[in-house]
C-alpha cells in the first residue's frame, strides 16, 4: 500500500453519465487519463478498489464535468460509435499480471468475444485460467478494457461485474455473437 503521509493525493474528476443501462462513473486524473469507470449501482467497489490501488486517503475526488472529453467519448459509444472509446487513455493500478490480462483485453475487437482460456493463452499462461478471471474481474476501467468480451469456453455468458443484463446489453450493441446460455 502507498505511503500518503508524505505524498500528496492524487486528485481524480468524477464525472456521472447517464446511458442505457444505469449511470456510469467516470474518474479521470489530471493527465486526462481514465483511472476508473464503473455504474453508481456499485460506487462502493470502486471506492474499494481506489483504496487497494492507492491507499487511504490516497486519493480525493472532484466533480467534473467531461474531464478530458473522456465523458463525451463515452457518451458516443453508447449512442452507437463503438470506435470513439478505442485509445482513450487510461492509467491503472494493479500487479504485473492484472496489467498483462487489462492490455490483452484491450486487444479484443469489438463485436468478437474470446474464452477465459483463450485469453490465457494469449498472454502465455494457458494454465491460468482462474487467474485470468480475477484479473478480469478485478479490472477498474469498465468497457474501454472490455471485460464484457470474455465468455465461457462453451460460449456462454459467465460473470461481470456490472450484471449480466449490462454484459448482455454491451455484446448486443457491439453486434458480438454469444450463447444466451
Amino acid at each position: 500500500m502507498p505511503d500518503t503521509l508524505n505524498v500528496r493525493p492524487l486528485t481524480l474528476r468524477l464525472d456521472r453519465l447517464a446511458t442505457p443501462i444505469g449511470e456510469l462513473l467516470l474518474l479521470a486524473d489530471e493527465e486526462d487519463r481514465l483511472r476508473s469507470l464503473d455504474w453508481s449501482d456499485y460506487e462502493h467497489r470502486m471506492a474499494l478498489l481506489l483504496r487497494r490501488h492507492y491507499g487511504a486517503g490516497g486519493w480525493k475526488t472532484v466533480r467534473d464535468r467531461d474531464p478530458g472529453g473522456l465523458s463525451g467519448r463515452m457518451a458516443a459509444y453508447f449512442e452507437g460509435d463503438l470506435g470513439s472509446i478505442d485509445g482513450l487513455p487510461s492509467a491503472t493500478g494493479g500487479t504485473a499480471f492484472q496489467r498483462a490480462v487489462w492490455q490483452a483485453l484491450r486487444a479484443i475487437p469489438c463485436g468478437t468475444t474470446i474464452s477465459y482460456r483463450r485469453l490465457a493463452e494469449r498472454i502465455g499462461r494457458p494454465a491460468a485460467v482462474r487467474a485470468v478471471g480475477l484479473a478480469n474481474g478485478a479490472n477498474p476501467v469498465a468497457i474501454v478494457v472490455p471485460c464484457h468480451r470474455v465468455i465461457g469456453s462453451d460460449g456462454s455468458l459467465t460473470g461481470y461485474g456490472g450484471g449480466l443484463e449490462r454484459k448482455r446489453w454491451l455484446l448486443a450493441h457491439e453486434g458480438a455473437a454469444h450463447s444466451q446460455g
